[in-house]
């Protein structure tokens, strides 16, 4: 993939980026018939630009969102299972090479904060945290682990982040109810406003909807930039709750 034409009402109000683009290193791949790099959206990837707010990647299961989403996270320097530039943990090692082969470019801001935080590891983060004293202080002194596993979630959206940061988030709405996720829709959008900059896996149509994001879809055709109407995520939920009757005779019967 070369550089993708912006959609329609993208808009980036004058903040420059923490992360500006990420380009896939092809000179150093040596086989791309082999994972990740067979993934076709990775495949064919070139040149990515981030929008400097929020930037959205979807696409179906085993399109490389998440791969994608965790080898940018791993070269800004996170760790792979989640946490802040300062947790360094290791459950059990299943990050792909990926992010060896990826080049960001940063703007000329520097987060002052950020967090990688992925819903199926989470309870590994948690984990860490309760068993650091200075990790518990600076998450609130919430105990994330005497919480249900989605207001834990968003108690450490809403305790931990913080304005100036970088916020890489993998499939968050696997913890949340439709409300949580509205109410992570308030919080990231609250951040943007304290010039926050996110990149963000997700299925969600109702998180795919925040205003002006930039949405890259993910396919066996590649990856390509789409508008939100445009996604699978918001035409099928539309068209099921319009025409549930008719759906539920063709799946059920």
């Amino acid at each position: 993939m070369g550089r993708t034409k912006r959609a329609e009402g993208g808009f980036t109000g004058g903040m420059d980026s923490f992360l500006r683009s990420v380009t896939l290193r092809r000179e150093m791949v040596s086989d791309f018939a082999r994972y990740p790099f067979s993934i076709p959206a990775i495949r064919n990837l070139e040149t990515l630009e981030f929008h400097p707010q929020v930037t959205f990647f979807v696409g179906e299961n085993g399109s490389g969102k998440s791969t994608l989403v965790e080898a940018i996270a791993v070269a800004a320097g996170f760790n792979a299972e989640g946490g802040s530039r300062n947790f360094n943990f290791a459950t059990r090692r299943s990050e792909s090479e990926l992010h060896k082969h990826l080049r960001l470019v940063r703007g000329t801001r520097r987060p002052k904060t950020g967090y990688f935080l992925r819903a199926e590891s989470f309870f590994n983060v948690a984990t860490e945290i309760e068993n650091n004293p200075d990790a518990m202080a600076s998450h609130g002194s919430v105990h994330h682990h005497e919480l249900s596993h989605g207001e834990a979630f968003l108690a450490l959206v809403q305790k931990r982040f913080w304005a100036n940061g970088l916020y890489v988030l993998d499939e968050p709405e696997a913890a949340l109810s439709p409300q949580r996720q509205l109410a992570l829709l308030r919080s990231i959008h609250d951040l943007v406003r304290d010039s926050c900059q996110f990149v963000i896996s997700t299925h969600s149509p109702l998180l795919l909807a925040y205003p002006h994001a930039r949405i890259y879809h993910l396919s066996v055709e590649g990856m390509s930039e789409v508008a939100y109407e445009q996604t699978e995520h918001y035409a099928l939920t539309r068209d099921f709750l319009l025409n549930r009757e008719a759906y539920l005779r063709r799946i059920l019967e």
